[in-house]
């Protein structure tokens, strides 16, 4: 590991955060450099602070000390994620005996110069009983590598040297703080702290100093590991080739609605009856070889590298070696058993915890967090892809760092017990049904037709509904840009786009596979998808009849036939939610191809929700009138037809829309929006309803369903 300061950058960051003051400035900038680093902290884990100066509402210079604030993380801070705190105050809580956490926590606001700030840190006291300046506090994986030994001091004291000190196991919090701060204070010289089975601290009275004994420490740690933890992971990893890794994510596509369905809990709700899961698979030629390695099992079974990871994985992964994974009905069978289990040994672990300690406690779901599958790859589980993300990648670094410690020795986690308090410390207990889940969250849709004006509309109401969204378009800058509306509304994470041509086999199936890989399977999908040709039938060429039908109802039919199946395949029901149009019931001249294909897609429709209602999966149609626009998303498909459209009805082009408006009783400019908003009513599963046509034109007479 090496340093990555810049003076350069240190002076531009002083500059830029110059009304914050030079030693927030700085410790804004280390932080960063701590936290883009995944070896020494990943997803909200660690913590830095800086002791400073600051100017109270009395005009006095206060001592502070600035602790990073629930809710940031040190790879994207800002000042206002370092909260200032009265210093002193804060030390004089190290008289006490004993200090609660909810205590804890409420001296800490009380003495927040900004009533408004984020929670400081619970570790906030060990920075404030410690008199450097700037202290460094990170997850660094290697030294986690050595401190997870039955012999982790031993080690440590070989790999780092006399002039670290060394805190056994404890809690975060006030006892804690103070047992860190008597043990640098029996060593005043010592450059840094070692946490065992937790964390790392160091310290110094300039940021770099501090920073730059992280670094120094971590890669006196990573030399010891390489030499003396000798493994053939290198070569292992070296064997496995693109053919390897094609199947690898080919079966992540097959089994991933499997894994899914599975996870997936009773929600107590009929309308609403499933608790899905977003998974997110990762596979590289490393993970495959540390799947394969004959420990993987044992080690999967054990605890994680530092206590604040069980919070976001769980204490242990479930390893899935030998399932059945060309034999979908056999795989089923197998992970429902193996999930059941998991579930079972959750629960025994909660209720001899409980009972141990004579706490009561909430418990929480016992669903596994990380999937570890043999030549498959691995899988990270939550509420949202954000969550799934971050326990993947945890995952990975737990694989790797768990084998590095089984080379090195015998990998110990810390005890159940330990993990335990963690996993249900009070103040995470507190948090427990604060967040209200928006209608469509832990839900995936799958849209065609997602770049233009209605497709855009619809991505954009299910993602204010919580759901996350596969964009599919075959118009690949158009899709680009649909994306990045759909990411900005909704955030990076709960969208993807990938090109599909809705006429070609192969590209639906490929669609759907890029979904179960991405977020693991489909609760939603929205054929939309559309093109028109304007001609009088004795005018129309039969290579023109033929592709608007062959997109508009054969597409239609490739993308149910598809989503029908990773539906049955997840067995949580589901919805098909059919963009038909207002034609189908009110037929116009000289548009006899779109009329056609959009009433046999609207009655193939109607078949479906026949055929999948065994399976819980709703089939519902919206007849929606002339959308010429999304905001700024323009209709491919008007500005194709719209001049001949206009032609046919003897207007001028730009008289179109507003004839479009003329016509419906409201008056009403019919939006991709509008259409977006009927998608949600059917896909929240707001009334039992299969088979229905819900009309969005503002009310066209000649249109009624009947």
């Amino acid at each position: 590991m090496q340093s990555r300061w810049s003076d350069d950058d240190a002076r531009a960051f002083r500059e830029r955060y110059a009304a914050s003051g030079e030693d927030l400035a700085l410790r804004v900038y280390t932080s960063r450099l701590i936290g883009k680093d995944p070896d020494l902290v990943m997803h909200g884990g660690g913590n830095t602070s800086v002791k400073t100066r600051v100017r109270s509402v009395l005009g006095e210079e206060v001592d502070a000390i600035c602790v990073k604030g629930s809710g940031w993380d040190l790879d994207s801070i800002e000042p206002a994620g370092l909260p200032a705190m009265r210093l002193e105050p804060l030390r004089a809580l190290r008289r006490l005996s004993g200090l609660s956490d909810e205590e804890m926590v409420n001296q800490q606001r009380t003495n927040l110069f900004d009533s408004t700030a984020p929670n400081p840190s619970v570790e906030t006291l060990l920075h404030a009983f410690l008199p450097h300046r700037f202290i460094d506090h990170t997850h660094a994986d290697a030294i986690l590598a050595l401190t997870n030994q039955p012999d982790g001091e031993k080690i440590v004291r070989a790999a780092l040297g006399d002039r670290v000190a060394f805190v056994p196991y404890v809690m975060p919090g006030f006892a804690l703080a103070k047992l860190a701060a008597e043990v640098f204070e029996r060593d005043p010289r010592v450059e840094a702290m070692v946490l065992l089975k937790h964390g790392f601290f160091t310290f110094a009275d300039d940021a770099r100093t501090s920073y730059e004994r992280t670094v120094a420490y971590v890669d006196r740690a990573e030399k010891y590991l390489a030499e003396r933890a000798k493994s053939g992971l290198a070569g292992a990893a070296a064997k496995i080739g693109a053919a390897d890794m094609d199947q690898a994510k080919a079966r992540a596509a097959a089994i991933a609605p499997i894994l899914r369905g599975r996870l997936a809990a009773e929600s107590g709700n009929p309308d609403i009856p499933w608790k899905r899961m977003i998974l997110e698979h990762r596979v590289s030629p490393e993970i495959l070889a540390l799947l394969a390695e004959p420990a993987c099992g044992t080690l999967a079974a054990r605890g994680p590298l530092t206590p604040d990871h069980v919070i976001r994985t769980k204490a242990h992964a479930l390893f899935l070696p030998g399932l059945a994974l060309d034999e979908p009905e056999k795989l089923a069978l197998q992970v429902d058993g193996e999930i059941r289990d998991y579930r079972g040994r959750y629960d025994a672990y909660f209720a001899a915890q409980v009972a141990a300690k004579n706490v009561a406690r909430t418990k929480l779901d016992p669903d596994p967090r990380v999937l570890l599958v043999p030549g498959v790859g691995l899988f990270g589980a939550g509420k949202s892809r954000k969550d799934a993300a971050i326990a993947a990648d945890i995952a990975e670094h737990t694989l790797r760092v768990k084998s590095q410690g089984e080379a090195l020795g015998r990998y110990e986690p810390l005890p159940e017990s330990d993990l335990f308090d963690m996993e249900y410390w009070s103040l995470e207990q507190a948090k427990l049904g604060k967040e209200a889940e928006k209608p469509l969250a832990r839900q995936v849709a799958l849209v065609t037709g997602a770049a233009g004006a209605i497709g855009v509309g619809i991505c954009l109401e299910l993602v204010r509904a919580g759901a996350h969204v596969i964009l599919a378009d075959v118009d690949a800058a158009g899709l680009e840009r649909a994306r990045e509306r759909v990411a900005k509304a909704g955030g990076s994470s709960c969208c993807t786009a990938v090109r599909m041509d809705v006429t070609n086999e192969e590209s639906v199936r490929d669609a759907f596979a890029h979904a179960c890989r991405t977020f693991g399977g489909v609760d939603v999908v929205v054929p939309n998808a559309g093109i028109a040709h304007v001609a009088a039938l004795a005018a129309t060429a039969q290579k023109d009849w033929q592709r608007v039908i062959d997109v508009n109802l054969g597409g239609y039919f490739l993308t149910m036939r598809e989503g029908a199946r990773v539906l049955r395949l997840q067995g949580l029901g589901g919805n098909i939610v059919v963009n038909a149009s207002k034609n189908v019931f009110g037929p116009g001249a000289d548009f006899g191809a779109y009329s056609a294909s959009k009433a046999a897609g609207h009655q193939l429709g109607k078949v479906a929700a026949i055929e999948l209602a065994p399976f819980g999966i709703r089939v519902n149609m919206i007849n929606a009138d002339a959308v010429f626009a999304e905001g700024e998303t323009q209709s491919g498909l008007w500005q194709e037809i719209g001049a001949d459209r206009a032609k046919s009805k003897g207007i001028a082009p730009e008289a179109l829309e507003e004839h479009y408006r003329e016509r419906n009783l409201l008056r009403a400019k019919i939006s991709g929006a509008h259409v977006g908003k009927a998608v949600v009513f059917f896909a929240a599963n707001v009334t039992p309803t299969t088979g229905a046509t819900l009309p969005v034109d503002g009310g066209v007479a000649a249109a009624f369903p009947r």
